[in-house]
C-alpha cells in the first residue's frame, strides 16, 4: 500500500466532492478542485515526468513551490511516477536549500513558474543546471548537472553499499531483515531536519513508515467526507504529509492558504473558522499562541467553534492551566498532545486530554503526559548506559518494524531500528512526561535549568498572553512577553520571583506584539535574538540626567550583579578602588554588567568590557563619562582636529577616490601553491611553498618544528605566582643619552571609514617581492588589501558586520580568511577580494584564524563557545569542539607536538588534536583569557586578566606563573632565539622575561598596553633586535629588546588597539581614528642624518 493508492481508493468513491480548496483571504471566492480534477491534474503531470525524465537508480524529484491549489496534485503526480517528492521551500535560506539539493543529489527539480526567477537567482552561484528547461502548465522542469566531485547520488553509492552488504553477509549468515531504499516504490518523500542542533540531516521516508500514521489518525480523529482539514504545516515539515493524506484518503476537503494569511492571526482565524468551518487542526503550540487568548476564546475554541479536533505537537505541550485559559465556556473541541521526530516520520505518540480535566474548575499542576504509541510504533526510554528505564529519567528512543527512515547516506536499515530523539522524559507509574530537549537544558549559576520551565511559569501569570524564553548569546536569559492590557514589567518580575528559583529568573524582559515563528510553526529563536538586539539598540541614548545619577546607577548595578547586600537605608557606597573581578565577578557577570550599562546609557561604549575586567569602579565610571558627557567639560582630542596638508595625504585622500592596483599574487588552482611569506602580530611568520625565504628582518617563531616538551635539567624555576621583584625599569619619555636616535616617519595612511582594531597581515609573494600586500579589516565592515610600499588599494570588500579579527592566508595563498561580528568566517580570494565561501557560526567571530601548513585546515574560534576546523577547498567544517566558554583569543598551532591551543573567556586553556578535534588536555586559569596563546619549541605561554603570564609544557604541566601589576590582554611575543618573552599589561608597563620566568626588564608607557609587541631586527643599527609596542593612548614605542631602553616614540591621532607588524624598514598598524598607517623606520647618525633600517 502507498499514499497515492489511499487517495485513489477514496477518490473512486467521492469523485465529485471538493478535495482541495485554496483561499487567498482577499474576499474573493476560493478556488476548489474536486477529487476528479485532482486525479486528472496528477495523471497529466505523471505522464509529463515519465516522458521527460531519464531516471536511473533512486527516483527523487525536487518540488520548489509556494502553497496553492495545485500543490496536492503536484505531489500526487510525482508519487504516481512512482518517485519520491523532495520539497524545497522558496523562503528558506539559499544556503540551506542548496545543501539539501546537493546532499540529495537531485537530478530533477519541478519549479513553480512564478518562482522560477527566484530559484535561478538564489542558486546560480552554486548550481549548474540546464537553463533550457521543459514547461508543463504552471511548472518548469529543471535538470541539474553535477560535477563528479560535487555530489555522490544514491545510485552511485549502490556499488559501495553492495560490497559492504556482501562482506557483512559473509560474517553473519543470519542477517537481520532490513528495508532497502532501492526497492521499487519504497520512498514517499525526502526532507531535512531543521539543523538547529547541528548540520541538517537528510531523511528519506518510505511509504511503509508514514502509512501507519495516516491510518491511525483517520480512526483516532473520526475523519469523514464532511470534514475540512487545514494544511497548517509547510511541505518541508513532515506533519504536512499527515494533514494532506489524512484528508485526501478520507474524502474530506483540504484547505490551503498562502503564507501571507498564516502570519496574520485575525485574518487566519476568520478564513479558517468563519469562511470554511475547519473541523480538524494539527499545529504547533506556537501557532495557537499567536492567535492570542481573546481570539482563542471567542473564535478558535469558542462554544460554537467548528473545530472538532485540535492536535498540538512539534514543541512542548502547554500546561493544563494555560490550555484551559484558552478555551471558551462550553467548548467541545477534543484536544490531543502528539509527539514525534522527523527521523521517524512523522508522529509516534498521542494523548487525548480528558474532557473532565478540561472542564474542571480545579487547577491542575501536573504536566500533560505523552500518552500511548501510535500504530506500529515502539517507544523506549533508556538511561545513559542504554538500559531501559521503567521509573525515573531517560532519553526517548523511537522505532518499529516498519517505522524506519533512511538518514543521510543510508541505503539499508534493519527493520525495528530505534532512533535516539535527544528528548528527555520522566517515567512515573508507567506514564511518560516530557522534560525537554537536550539542547534546551542550560547550566546557569552552576545549576541546570530547563528553558521550557521558565516559559511555562511565565505563561501562567495572569498578565501574560503568551511568551518565549531564549538563552541570548549563551549568557543572558531573556523573557519575551506578549502582554495583556496594563502589563508592568516590574510586576511580572516580582511575580516570577515568587514561583522561580533565583537561577531561573530572567535577566531581562522584552514586550513584543506577537511571537515570531519559523515556517514549521515553531518559535523562531533567531528572530527573537534579533528582536532583543533591536530592543537594546532602540533604548534612548543617555537616559540619565547627570554624572551623579550615573554614579548612583553604576553603584546599584555593581552591587546587584555581584549580589552584594544593598540596604535602601544604607548610604555606604562601593569603594572607589573596588575591582569587579576581585569582588566576586566573572566573565559572565562582567558581560551582564556591560549590557546593563549600555542599556542604561543607550549606546555601546568601546573598551568598556576591558575596563570592567581590569579597572576599579571609579575608572569604569570615568570611562563611561567620556562617552556620555562628551559635551560637558571634556577637552577635545587634539589628534582628531589636527589639520593636515594635502601633500601629507595618501593617494586615496588626495584624489578623493580609492586608488586601485592589480594584485601581485596570481590566482592559481587550489592544488597549486604560491610561494609566499605571511607575517602577522607577535612576530609570527609563516613560509609557504617552495620559496623558503627567511630574511634578516624577521625570524620564524611559532612554526619551528618542536621536538621536546620536557623541562631542561637544571632549570631554575620561580615559584608559582611569583611577583615581579624590583625589576630594572625604563621610564617613558625621551630616548636615553648615548642611545642612537631613531626616527619614525609616516609613509602613507589609508582610510577605512571606521575604527581599526584588527592587526595587519602582510603577505610577500615570491613572484614579485617588491609588491607586497597588507590585509586588514575595520569596524566599517570593510576588508582591505593595500600595497605595502605605495599605500594604494588593491581591492576592498564589504562584509556583513564589523571586523576585529585579523586575517590569515590559506596554504595555497589563494585565499584570505577573516572572522566577522555577524558570526561568519569569510574566505576571500586574495587577488581580488571576491567572496569564495562564508562559514556560519552561531555568534560573533572576534578570534583570528590560524592555518595548519601541513593539512591546509583553518582553525577559528567563535563567541558561540566552539572552535571550528574548516576545509576551505571542500567548503566544509571538518570538526567543531565546544570549549566551555566564548573564544575571543586566537588559536595557536604547534607542529611538534601537533597541538592546537585555544583559550576561553571562562578561563580554560585547551590543547586540542588538530586532526580530530579531541581535547588532549585542559587547564583552568580561573579568570577570563583575552590573550592569545603563543608556543615555542618547549613551552606554551598565555596572559590572563588576573595579571598573570603563565607558562606550560606541551603536555599541560604548568612550569611557572608570574604576575604583572594589571590584567594582561596582550598576547605574548617570543623572541627568535626563544630566550625572551615580551608582553604588555593594563598597568601601563611593557615586560620582558626569560624563558625561565625571570624578569629581564620592564618599561613604563603612558597608558594601558592592549596590543601584542613585535620583535624585529635592526640591520642598519648594529644588527640589534628592537621591539615595537603600542599603548592605547595612541603612542608607538620602539625599544631595545635586550635592555628595554627607549629608541623612539611616535604618537598617532587616536587610540590604538591594533598590534604593529614590521617588514623590512616599514611598520604597519591600525588606529581608532579610522586609518591604517605605514611608518618608515629610520636610523639617525651622529650628524642627525636619517637612514632606512
Amino acid at each position: 500500500m502507498t499514499l497515492q493508492e489511499l487517495v485513489h481508493h477514496a477518490a473512486s468513491m467521492y469523485l465529485d466532492r471538493k478535495a482541495v480548496c485554496f483561499d487567498e483571504g482577499n474576499n474573493q471566492p476560493p478556488v476548489c478542485y474536486t477529487y476528479k480534477t485532482l486525479l486528472s491534474e496528477a495523471t497529466q503531470l505523471s505522464n509529463f515526468l515519465l516522458t521527460h525524465c531519464d531516471f536511473g537508480g533512486i527516483r527523487e524529484i525536487g518540488l520548489y513551490c509556494q502553497p496553492g491549489i495545485n500543490l496536492p496534485s503536484w505531489i500526487l503526480g510525482i508519487l504516481q511516477v512512482p518517485a519520491a517528492y523532495a520539497p524545497i521551500d522558496p523562503d528558506s535560506p539559499p544556503s540551506l536549500s542548496t545543501h539539501f539539493i546537493k546532499k540529495c543529489g537531485l537530478k530533477y527539480v519541478l519549479v513553480e513558474k512564478k518562482q522560477a526567477n527566484k530559484f535561478k537567482s538564489s542558486h546560480e552561484t552554486v548550481l549548474n543546471y540546464d537553463t533550457v528547461s521543459v514547461e508543463h502548465k504552471d511548472l518548469v522542469l529543471c535538470r541539474l548537472h553535477w560535477e563528479n566531485d560535487e555530489v555522490m547520488v544514491l545510485s552511485d553509492r549502490e556499488e559501495i553499499n553492495d560490497r559492504k552488504t556482501s562482506m557483512n553477509s559473509e560474517n553473519n549468515s543470519k542477517q537481520k531483515p532490513h528495508m532497502d531504499i532501492r526497492q521499487e516504490c519504497c520512498l514517499a518523500y525526502v526532507l531535512h531536519t531543521s539543523g538547529t542542533t547541528g548540520t541538517p540531516k537528510i531523511v528519506r521516508v518510505p511509504h511503509a513508515c508514514i502509512l501507519p500514521n495516516v491510518q491511525h489518525f483517520r480512526l483516532l480523529f473520526d475523519i469523514t467526507q464532511e470534514d475540512v482539514l487545514f494544511l497548517a504545516s509547510p511541505l518541508t515539515f513532515d506533519p504536512s504529509v499527515v494533514e494532506i493524506f489524512v484528508s485526501l484518503s478520507s474524502g474530506a476537503c483540504l484547505l490551503i492558504v498562502p503564507t501571507s494569511v498564516k502570519v496574520l492571526p485575525s485574518k487566519l482565524a476568520d478564513v479558517l473558522f468563519s469562511c470554511h468551518r475547519v473541523t480538524v487542526l494539527q499545529g504547533t503550540p506556537t501557532l495557537l499562541r499567536r492567535f492570542g487568548c481573546e481570539l482563542l476564546k471567542s473564535t478558535v475554541l469558542s462554544e460554537h467553534s467548528s473545530l472538532r479536533v485540535l492536535a498540538l505537537g512539534g514543541e512542548a505541550f502547554p500546561s493544563l492551566t494555560i490550555l484551559k485559559s484558552w478555551r471558551g465556556k462550553g467548548n467541545k473541541t477534543r484536544i490531543f498532545n502528539i509527539y514525534g521526530i522527523t527521523e521517524v516520520s512523522s508522529w509516534a505518540m498521542f494523548y487525548r486530554i480528558p474532557d473532565e480535566i478540561l472542564n474542571s474548575p480545579v487547577k491542575h499542576e501536573s504536566p500533560v503526559q505523552l500518552g500511548s504509541p501510535l500504530l506500529g510504533t515502539v517507544v523506549e526510554v533508556r538511561d545513559t548506559n542504554g538500559s531501559p528505564v521503567h521509573e525515573g529519567t531517560g532519553q526517548v528512543f523511537l522505532g518499529g518494524e516498519n517505522r524506519v527512515c533512511f538518514l543521510d547516506d543510508e541505503m539499508t536499515v534493519p527493520l525495528g531500528t530505534m532512533r535516539a530523539t535527544g528528548d528527555f522524559v520522566t517515567v512515573n507509574d508507567g506514564e511518560i512526561f516530557f522534560l525537554g530537549r537536550k539542547d534546551s537544558q542550560i547550566k546557569r549559576h552552576g545549576k541546570r535549568l530547563n528553558l521550557e520551565l521558565v516559559q511555562q511559569v511565565a505563561e501562567e501569570l495572569d498578565q501574560v498572553d503568551s511568551c518565549a524564553v531564549t538563552w541570548y548569546n549563551q549568557e543572558k536569559l531573556i523573557l519575551f512577553v506578549v502582554s495583556k492590557v496594563g502589563l508592568v514589567k516590574d510586576h511580572i518580575i516580582k511575580e516570577l520571583q515568587k514561583h522561580l528559583p533565583t537561577h531561573a529568573l530572567p535577566d531581562d524582559m522584552v514586550l513584543i506584539d506577537t511571537l515570531p515563528f519559523t515556517c514549521h510553526g515553531k518559535i523562531n529563536v533567531s528572530e527573537l535574538n534579533k528582536m532583543y538586539l533591536d530592543y537594546i539598540n532602540s533604548q534612548p541614548r543617555n537616559k540619565i540626567h547627570g554624572k551623579e545619577e550615573l554614579w548612583g546607577n553604576l553603584q546599584h548595578l555593581w552591587k546587584s550583579i555581584l549580589s552584594l547586600p544593598e540596604n535602601p537605608e544604607d548610604t555606604l557606597e562601593v569603594p572607589d578602588d573596588s575591582v569587579f573581578l576581585d569582588s566576586g565577578g566573572d566573565s559572565l557577570k562582567s558581560t551582564w554588567l556591560l549590557n546593563e550599562i549600555e542599556k542604561l546609557i543607550g549606546t555601546s561604549i568601546p573598551g568598556l568590557l576591558e575596563r570592567i575586567l581590569s579597572s576599579p569602579i571609579l575608572e569604569v565610571y570615568n570611562h563611561i563619562v567620556q562617552t556620555v558627557f562628551t559635551h560637558e567639560d571634556l577637552k577635545v582630542n587634539r589628534g582628531y582636529t589636527t589639520k593636515r596638508k594635502l601633500s601629507d595625504m595618501d593617494p586615496e585622500e588626495a584624489s578623493g577616490k580609492p586608488a586601485h592596483l592589480e594584485s601581485a599574487l596570481p590566482f592559481t588552482h587550489h592544488s597549486e601553491m604560491n610561494a609566499l611569506i605571511a607575517l602577522s602580530r607577535g612576530s609570527q611568520i609563516l613560509s609557504l611553498g617552495s620559496w623558503r625565504l627567511l630574511t634578516e628582518s624577521v625570524c620564524p617563531l611559532d612554526l619551528i618544528p618542536q621536538t621536546s616538551t620536557q623541562v631542561p635539567k637544571g632549570l631554575s624555576l620561580p615559584a608559582p605566582d611569583e611577583k615581579l621583584k624590583k625589576p630594572p625599569v625604563s621610564q617613558e619619555g625621551k630616548p636615553e643619552v648615548g642611545v642612537k636616535a631613531m626616527v619614525l616617519r609616516e609613509r602613507w595612511r589609508s582610510d577605512t571609514g571606521k575604527c581599526v582594531d584588527a592587526s595587519p597581515l602582510i603577505v610577500i609573494a615570491a613572484v614579485n617581492r617588491s609588491s607586497t600586500t597588507v590585509y586588514i579589516g575595520s569596524h566599517s565592515h570593510r576588508m582591505k588589501a593595500v600595497d605595502l610600499y605605495s599605500g594604494k588599494m588593491r581591492w576592498e570588500q564589504l562584509l556583513g558586520d564589523r571586523i576585529e579579527s585579523s586575517a590569515c592566508v590559506s596554504k595555497c595563498g589563494n585565499f584570505i580568511v577573516v572572522g566577522c561580528y555577524n558570526g561568519l568566517v569569510y574566505v576571500l580570494k586574495s587577488n581580488s577580494g571576491e567572496k569564495y565561501w562564508a562559514f556560519t557560526t552561531e555568534d560573533a567571530v572576534k578570534s583570528s584564524p590560524a592555518m595548519d601548513p601541513t593539512t591546509g585546515l583553518v582553525y577559528v574560534g567563535s563567541h558561540d563557545q566552539h572552535v571550528y576546523a574548516l576545509d576551505l577547498y571542500e567548503k566544509k567544517c571538518v570538526w567543531k569542539l565546544k570549549c566551555g566558554g566564548a573564544l575571543f583569543s586566537s588559536p595557536c598551532l604547534s607542529l611538534s607536538p601537533h597541538h592546537l591551543y585555544c583559550a576561553t573567556l571562562q578561563g580554560l586553556l585547551l590543547a586540542v588534536n588538530p586532526a580530530t578535534g579531541s581535547v588532549v588536555w585542559k587547564h583552568s586559569c580561573g579568570k577570563p583569557l583575552f590573550s592569545s596563546p603563543r608556543c615555542c619549541q618547549q613551552y606554551i605561554c598565555i596572559g590572563c586578566v588576573d595579571g598573570s603570564l603563565c607558562c606550560f609544557t606541551h603536555s599541560g604541566e604548568q612550569v611557572w606563573c608570574i604576575s604583572a601589576g594589571g590584567p594582561v590582554f596582550s598576547s605574548p611575543c617570543i623572541s627568535a632565539a626563544e630566550q625572551e618573552i615580551f608582553f604588555g599589561s593594563h598597568d601601563c608597563f611593557l615586560y620582558c622575561c626569560s624563558m625561565e620566568g625571570h624578569l629581564r626588564w620592564k618599561f613604563e608607557t603612558t597608558a594601558r598596553v592592549y596590543a601584542t609587541p613585535f620583535a624585529f631586527s635592526n640591520r642598519s643599527c648594529s644588527s640589534e633586535t628592537l621591539l615595537a609596542a603600542a599603548s592605547t593612548d595612541g603612542k608607538l614605542w620602539i625599544l631595545e629588546s635586550q635592555s628595554g631602553k627607549l629608541r623612539s616614540v611616535y604618537e598617532f591621532p587616536g587610540e590604538v588597539f591594533s598590534s604593529p607588524v614590521v617588514w623590512e624598514s616599514m611598520l604597519i598598524i591600525g588606529c581608532r581614528n579610522n586609518y591604517i598607517y605605514c611608518l618608515d623606520l629610520l636610523c639617525g647618525d651622529k650628524n642627525n642624518q636619517v637612514h632606512s633600517l
